[in-house]
């Protein structure tokens, strides 16, 4: 099949995702006809994503998120204003996706999260099936906990994860752990999609501690850490404009220019892991037996850290404390469930992108899911 992938191309793991799905499809025969990668003006793509995702790459402009004035948190409100004053530029990105769809020629588009794509799909009703992944989609399942947060806040993230995936002949919700499909929901859970580069490297654990900043203003909380353990090796990285590959602060700080082969070697031997919980990098994480710090800007990422507690993978906090990244690092045993639960991706994503399952199932095979289904529930009780 000719498969047309749609990225949300802020931070690192939508983007590491694609180029796992991409090396999984192409080895059943199946080829990517053209990457669409969603974006803001300020954000650049990663050289590591534009040398291996191996098919041509648009960008074109989609709603994001503003950090505060330090670069640290996302700033809501003005978020939401800045996106409201650029509709018109992302009407016109909607037409562009729709363009792209028919040009390519494309079976399938698969959608990264993307919001526009959605919309797209409300708008225009392209004939290509789509299928949409990500972790957020497990926000749909109605066994997903959410953290204890504002309601309003929870209301409008999942009401955002529908827009997403508006026309989707599938759901796939990457997930930490097992759990059960929802057919009336279109929600088939799904291993996380780790590269082959990441699952065939052999931990160690080394003497420092390893990082990924998505906003680079919490580089001072690093600093201060940095400032009273001078002893304790620090190695973070970052996608900040205007500085060199390695920013070597001392012979025990560096930050590092986003580059996907360093980032996992340097994953594969540290200690343990600080984040601002991206689910992909914590996945990366728990499979190389690395005890996970996770400090959340948003509302979808306090929901990824508190699923990732809940499957072992580590400790929340409000800022980069990393005594308590060490403290988890003393106590920290492996998850073998998970290891086992990731080997199993192949299998579980790619029969999801045979032909027959892509059309529309029939009344009484669509009904059986969903008897079936609520059977499973009934059990439980």
């Amino acid at each position: 099949m000719r498969i047309l992938f749609i990225i949300q191309g802020e931070g690192r793991g939508h983007l590491t995702q694609a180029l796992s799905l991409r090396q999984k499809l192409e080895s059943e025969g199946h080829t990517i006809v053209g990457v669409l990668v969603g974006k803001s003006p300020a954000r650049r793509l990663p050289s590591f994503f534009v040398d291996k995702i191996h098919a041509p790459i648009y960008s074109f402009e989609s709603p994001n998120f503003l950090p505060t004035a330090k670069n640290k948190q996302v700033h809501i409100v003005r978020s939401v204003v800045y996106n409201l004053c650029r509709t018109n530029k992302y009407v016109g990105s909607i037409r562009y996706i729709q363009r792209m769809i028919r040009e390519t020629e494309a079976d399938v588009v698969v959608n990264f999260y993307e919001l526009l794509t959605g919309l797209t799909y409300w708008v225009f009703r392209p004939k290509a099936a789509m299928i949409c992944i990500a972790h957020q989609y497990l926000f749909l399942h109605p066994d997903f906990e959410f953290p204890k947060e504002n309601r309003f806040s929870l209301a409008s993230l999942r009401f955002f994860t529908r827009l997403t995936a508006i026309g989707a002949s599938r759901k796939l919700a990457l997930s930490f752990r097992k759990m059960h499909e929802v057919p009336d929901e279109k929600i088939v859970v799904v291993p996380p999609l780790l590269r082959r580069e990441v699952l065939s490297l052999e931990p160690s654990e080394g003497n420092y501690l390893h990082g990924y900043l998505l906003n680079s203003g919490f580089s001072e909380e690093v600093r201060a850490w940095h400032a009273r353990h001078p002893e304790v090796a620090l190695h973070f990285f970052w996608d900040k404009k205007g500085v060199p590959a390695e920013l070597k602060v001392d012979d025990h700080l560096s930050f590092h220019q986003l580059n996907d082969t360093l980032f996992v070697h340097y994953m594969a031997g540290a200690k343990a892991y600080a984040t601002t919980a991206g689910f992909e990098s914590v996945c990366e994480a728990m499979y190389l037996n690395k005890p996970v710090l996770m400090v959340p800007t948003h509302i979808e990422q306090a929901c990824n850290a508190h699923d990732a507690v809940i499957s072992g993978a580590g400790a929340v906090s409000d800022r980069f404390d990393l005594d308590v990244l060490l403290s988890l690092s003393e106590r920290h045993t492996e998850n073998q469930t998970f290891r086992h639960w990731v080997k199993q991706a192949d299998w579980l994503i790619l029969r999801e992108f045979r032909e027959d399952l892509l059309r529309e199932p029939c009344p009484v095979t669509r009904l059986r899911r969903i008897a079936g289904y609520w059977m499973e529930r009934l059990s439980k009780l």
